[in-house]
């Protein structure tokens, strides 16, 4: 039997897909304090494969891990989605949102 190392989290239905392939899961339950660790690499990790997507399908699969990734973080830290989104419509007004597709290349800063 070959062994393939993952490291990382997974959703919770994945060790019973494992099983139905005849393959034999090592599965840990994470404390609190690794499970807030590992919920960030993971949305990292989705945010890499976000980049990488090309078609709208790929875009949409991985959005959708990004969300679910966002939801499980902010209930994690005990706060809602509500709270994120009028945190993001704050922003939103305070500093602007992305519509005008404005690329930073640099700033001249005076001197002092």
């Amino acid at each position: 039997m070959n062994r393939k190392i993952y490291n990382k989290l997974i959703r919770d239905k994945i060790p019973e897909i494992i099983k139905k392939d005849n393959a034999i899961p090592k599965v840990l339950v994470l404390d609190d304090e690794k499970f807030t660790i590992a919920l960030k690499e993971k949305l990292v990790e989705e945010a890499k494969e976000l980049l990488e997507a090309k078609t709208s399908e790929e875009i949409l699969n991985e959005l959708s891990d990004v969300l679910e990734l966002v939801e499980s973080i902010a209930t994690n830290n005990k706060l809602t989605i509500a709270e994120v989104e009028k945190q993001k419509l704050a922003k939103k007004e305070k500093r602007g949102g992305f519509e005008k597709k404005l690329f930073l290349e640099y700033v001249d800063e005076p001197s002092k």
